[in-house]
């Protein structure tokens, strides 16, 4: 049976393998997200709000951190 560090860090070599792929579906999908929300009954100052913060986020992932969190949580 495996450690939890061997199973985080099998997780980790996964997700770290595909981690530019996940950039660009967070990317492809900015813009989508943006007009999904605009249909929302909300006003255009928080609908520009949005569009705009949507648009100025980055992606980024710390595959260290979730590793570290992993094991935590699976102590529990």
């Amino acid at each position: 049976m495996a450690t939890l560090e061997e199973m985080a860090s099998k997780g980790y070599t996964k997700a770290t393998a595909k981690d530019a792929n996940i950039k660009r579906s967070w990317e492809a999908a900015k813009e989508r997200c943006i007009a999904n929300y605009g249909k929302l009954p909300f006003g255009p100052t928080r609908k520009a709000n949005h569009a705009a913060a949507v648009r100025a986020a980055t992606h980024r992932t710390n595959w260290e951190k979730w590793r570290d969190n992993w094991i935590a949580k699976m102590r529990e």
